[in-house]
This record gives structure tokens, C-alpha cells and sequence, in this order.
């Protein structure tokens, strides 16, 4: 049985914080604002594989309300959602991320991002995709006040 999953996070650039997308640091004269690393990407993927099991959301099993999570590592938050994906015994079949950002570029960075999803949910780096757009200018996107991620994730029940 497959079921599916779709994520979506946001969050503002701001000055004075390294900008982490999809686990990789991009260099860039802002970073995104957020209790953990604010990594939009991996944000995205996790709501995605927790909606698809029905295990609510990130802001549920990491409230921004808990000390131990500010500042944390959005790739070791990304690995205990697998093994939440997994408890209820399913795995990733494969991952569609969409990167919203009009600077700066991210196609250099995709690659490094496809290996480091596939590394940590222990796939291989085929089954994740990851694509980025702009917003031709429009919204807050187009205008750099902030940087969006879109997930859909397929998970399939494990054979025992």
C-alpha cells in the first residue's frame, strides 16, 4: 500500500544567519530566520512523510516552544522522522522537492541536497528530486524577503 504526503514551509531572509538548504550551507549574504536551522527544504520533506503516515506535523514533534530544538539541525530532525515513518511501518519510496527562492541560484547546491535527503532517509539519491523556482519578482519570494519549499513524498507499507 502507498500513501502520500505533501509539505510546505516558509521563512524570512535575514542578515547574520547561514543560509541551509536541503542540509547543504549555499553562501549567501543572508540565511533564513527560524528556532532550528530554518532549513525550508527538509522542513517541506518532513511534513510531507509525516502527513503521510498521519503523524500530524513538525511544529508537533518540534515545537518552537522547546529549548532543546532552537539552533538544531534540521538533517538530525529529518532522521528521526524516518524513524517515525518506519515505527508505523512504512518506508520513503521517493521525494519532489520545489525550492521558491529568486536569489540566490540553487542549481549548483541540488546535487549535494539529492545526496544528503537520500543519506538520511537511507534511500537512494534516484528517488529524490529537487528543483527550485523563482517567482519572477512577485510575492515575497520574488522580492527576497523569504525562500519557500514544496514536498510531496510517496511511502509504502514495509514486507515483513
Amino acid at each position: 500500500m502507498f500513501r502520500v504526503g505533501m509539505g510546505y514551509d516558509v521563512h524570512r531572509l535575514v542578515v547574520d544567519r547561514e543560509l541551509i538548504i536541503g542540509g547543504i550551507k549555499i553562501p549567501y549574504e543572508k540565511g533564513l530566520l527560524g528556532h532550528s536551522d530554518a532549513d525550508v527544504l527538509l522542513h517541506a520533506i518532513m511534513d510531507a512523510l509525516l502527513g503521510a503516515v498521519a503523524a500530524g506535523d513538525i511544529g508537533k514533534h518540534f515545537p518552537d516552544s522547546d529549548v532543546k530544538w532552537r539552533g538544531a539541525d534540521s538533517g538530525r530532525l529529518l532522521a528521526r522522522v524516518r524513524e517515525i515513518v518506519e515505527e508505523r511501518g512504512y518506508q520513503v519510496n521517493n521525494v519532489d522537492g520545489t525550492i521558491v527562492a529568486q536569489k540566490p541560484k540553487m542549481a549548483p547546491y541540488i546535487p549535494a541536497m539529492r545526496e544528503k535527503v537520500a543519506t538520511i532517509l537511507g534511500i537512494e539519491a534516484e528517488q529524490v528530486n529537487i528543483k527550485a523556482t523563482t517567482t519572477e519578482g512577485l510575492g515575497f519570494t520574488g522580492t527576497g524577503e523569504g525562500i519557500a519549499a514544496y514536498a510531496v513524498v510517496t511511502v509504502a507499507k514495509r514486507m515483513v
